[in-house]
């Protein structure tokens, strides 16, 4: 009998919930690689970052796909994309899975917004666990067309399946808004020095009680060229490895020159 290579399993899942147009393209797309489990929030999860449920149950709900996706597992997480893999890999799937993407989220996941996303925080959590992860993202705009994001996603999957990435890396995906035809190819970048320009407006609650609303203007701090910013704004598709270790290791060697105990209060003094 011929030998059969082993399809690989891929999980899918996302920040914008299991009925996403995005999560639909990126799971369809991803049959033509392997064997494909869809494990996503039930409800819209953005900008809840890594945070995961600690206090109280997580509900894990069956669900159904129709067209491509009609054969292909499903479930439903109330909870947010940090508790979609970490259930994932540790209770519903029956081996570990050879690819985690997480997406197309919808709208740009760039620079400092990285760490406010979940579909970036899905991908961070499955790495942590030594997973090959992908995020995936495409940037708002008029053209925008989740065909062309699960089409690259597609090709920069392939490719990592076949060469594997470097233990404790993510692939941070961002496609620019335009068609597939006028895409320029894919650039490796770095994420862009950045901020938010913050305030919030004020009001009252049913209550009578003072709430605020936030309300952001997104700042970019660099005029790099190697820049995930850059990319995208130039037509490019945007790959920027990153890494869940926040140590500022270039630190470490002044840090360790600096006095401490010089400052340490003399006995029987108090602040």
């Amino acid at each position: 009998m011929p030998y059969q290579r082993r399809r690989p399993l891929i999980l899918v899942t996302n920040d914008d919930g299991i009925g996403a147009p995005g999560l639909y393209a990126l799971g369809s797309a991803m049959t033509f690689l392997g064997d494909v489990v869809i494990i996503a929030p039930k409800e819209e999860q953005s900008a809840v970052g890594h945070s995961i449920t600690i206090r109280g149950s997580v509900r894990a709900l069956p669900y159904t796909f129709s067209d491509a996706l009609a054969s292909v597992t499903a479930v439903a997480i109330e909870g947010t994309p940090a508790d979609c893999v970490k259930l994932a890999l540790n209770t519903l799937l029956h081996k570990r899975p050879d690819l985690v993407v997480s997406g197309i989220n919808r709208g740009s996941n760039m620079a400092v917004n990285i760490m406010y996303s979940g579909t970036v925080s899905a991908a961070t959590e499955s790495s942590i666990r030594g997973v090959d992860s992908l995020a995936v993202s495409l940037v708002e705009g008029p053209e925008g067309d989740y065909d062309a994001a699960a089409r690259y996603a597609l090709a920069i999957a392939r490719k990592v399946l076949r060469s594997r990435l470097p233990r404790g890396i993510v692939l941070n995906i961002n496609v620019p808004p335009i068609p597939y035809e006028e895409i320029q190819g894919v650039m490796v970048t770095r994420l862009a020095r950045s901020r938010w320009e913050e305030s919030f407006i004020e009001g009252v609650d049913e209550a009578n009680q003072p709430c605020y609303r936030y309300k952001g203007e997104f700042i970019n701090l660099d005029a790099g060229r190697d820049t995930d910013q850059y990319a995208v704004s130039h037509g490019y598709v945007s790959v920027s490895p990153i890494q869940h270790d926040l140590t500022a290791h270039g630190c470490l060697g002044v840090l360790g020159t600096w006095r401490w105990l010089k400052y340490l209060e003399p006995s029987g003094q108090h602040l």
